[in-house]
């Protein structure tokens, strides 16, 4: 075993590369299905359609965004927003609860790493001892062949990736015209799906397990995030310590169950000791406790050794609880989502804003009536063309237009000019309140509010 870690990096193209035994064991097929799952979800979101839209849509460059065929605009910019801050203080909170276990098991870096790029590697190139030995060896037919064969699937996923990942940035459709139409009339889309390919194949064949260790700032929060009651990955050192090498007949109950084999360094992806503690390197994908949880039962000892605990669990037994910080964070984000719920349920179809002119009063008319001038702008935030009438909720008032498009494009702005004219005689005060509403197949999908000045 000893020879084994000591080798398990070695240095190619500059750069030490950690050589992973292939991991095995009842959470590492239970992590292989739910990556599977999160694998297929990534891939057909943006091709599948639900109300002519694709189901996720983050096109920065047009300012138009897609959840499961809701269309928001840059008007719902404070919702996406909020969307973002969701999404942090759910990270914080799951951080505080469970440690770093988010990228072991969702984070996409980590599930094409290690469920994709480095299954195709232990395939071809064979587990870790014979992907030593094929660095090692010097470049005949076989090292070749093998090289040549993983490095040209590694680049073809790359493509895969690059192009679902545009496919979320430009539109499944528009990315549809990049592949079949001429080249010529799409060279920055096809520069850069090869732009993208290259940086995710660099990524994945060179850069690897730095992304996780050095590049993602998250891992770097743990110690600002976790604290003695934040269940994480960890070794029970006041179970497994002192360690002992496994002898035979050898009873001695002053040492621990730990028998050094050293099979959870070797399996780790990022190449540390979690029998060292905590650190920001690990990555919470539990390759040690399934090959440490092996040997246990090899030996006849009880498993988990290695498991999920608390610190205070390994030094004082104290069971799980969850702490102060997880649940004013948990507070925090239930209101939050209690907000963001409430401004989606109230979020209209079509988006109304109605100014008075600039520069301008009312008119006094020879009728008896007042009149003031509007502009109003219309948005249409769904991706169908809307007949619309647009009106005043009094129905005594009168709406003569100057511009008066029928149609609300769809994705579209609509501007409106007009005149509203109101009674002298209803009105008391010089400044009040007038509400107008957007009618489209006698269901009013749209209101807006403004003042109207009069002489009382």
């Amino acid at each position: 075993m000893k020879p084994l870690q000591k080798i398990k990096q070695l240095k190619v193209f500059g750069r030490e590369f950690i050589y992973p035994k292939k991991p095995a064991g009842k959470l590492y097929t239970y992590r292989k299905w739910f990556s599977y799952f999160l694998l297929i979800c990534l891939f057909s979101f943006p091709f599948v359609k639900l109300r002519g839209e694709q189901l996720v849509l983050l096109n920065f460059l047009e300012r138009k965004f897609v959840f499961f065929g809701v269309i928001f605009t840059p008007q719902d910019f404070y919702l996406f927003a909020l969307a973002m801050l969701i999404f942090i203080i759910f990270i914080v909170c799951f951080t505080v609860i469970f440690g770093r276990l988010w990228c072991g098991w969702a984070c996409p870096q980590t599930i094409f790493m290690e469920m994709v790029f480095r299954r195709i590697e232990y395939w071809i190139e064979g587990d870790a001892n014979h992907q030593i030995k094929l660095d090692l060896q010097p470049w005949n037919s076989e090292k070749i062949l093998k090289k040549s064969s993983k490095h040209f699937l590694f680049l073809m996923i790359s493509f895969a990736i690059a192009n679902t990942f545009l496919a979320y940035l430009i539109g499944s459709d528009l990315l549809y015209k990049i592949i079949t139409e001429p080249i010529s009339k799409h060279i920055s889309g096809f520069l850069s799906i090869w732009l993208f390919t290259f940086i995710f194949y660099g990524v994945f064949a060179y850069v690897r397990e730095v992304v996780c260790t050095v590049i993602c700032p998250y891992g770097r929060l743990q110690g600002v995030l976790l604290d003695n009651q934040s269940l994480i990955v960890a070794y029970n050192e006041q179970r497994g310590e002192p360690r002992a090498f496994l002898q035979k007949n050898n009873t001695d109950p002053t040492k621990g169950d730990c028998i050094d084999c050293g099979l959870c360094v070797q399996v780790c992806p990022t190449g540390i000791d979690i029998r060292k503690g905590t650190q920001l390197e690990c990555v919470n994908c539990t390759a040690c406790i399934d090959s440490c949880n092996e040997v246990m039962l090899k030996v006849n000892r009880d498993p988990n050794l290695i498991g999920f605990y608390t610190q205070d669990f390994i030094k004082t037994k104290k069971p799980f609880r969850l702490g102060l910080k997880a649940y004013g964070y948990a507070a925090v984000l239930f209101l939050v989502m209690l907000v963001f719920s409430s401004l989606i349920y109230k979020r209209q179809d079509v988006e109304t804003t109605v100014l008075r002119a600039s520069g301008t009063m009312y008119q006094l008319n020879a009728d008896g009536t007042v009149s003031n001038l509007y502009n109003a702008e219309l948005i249409n935030k769904t991706n169908k063309d809307i007949s619309f009438l647009f009106r005043s909720q009094n129905k005594s008032d009168v709406i003569k237009f100057i511009q008066r498009p029928e149609i609300l494009v769809k994705e579209g702005t609509t501007h409106l000019t007009f005149f509203l004219i109101k009674k002298q005689s209803e009105l008391t005060d010089f400044k009040s309140d007038v509400e107008f509403e957007v009618t489209a197949n006698g269901k009013i999908i749209s209101t807006a509010s403004t003042s109207f000045f009069s002489q009382p």
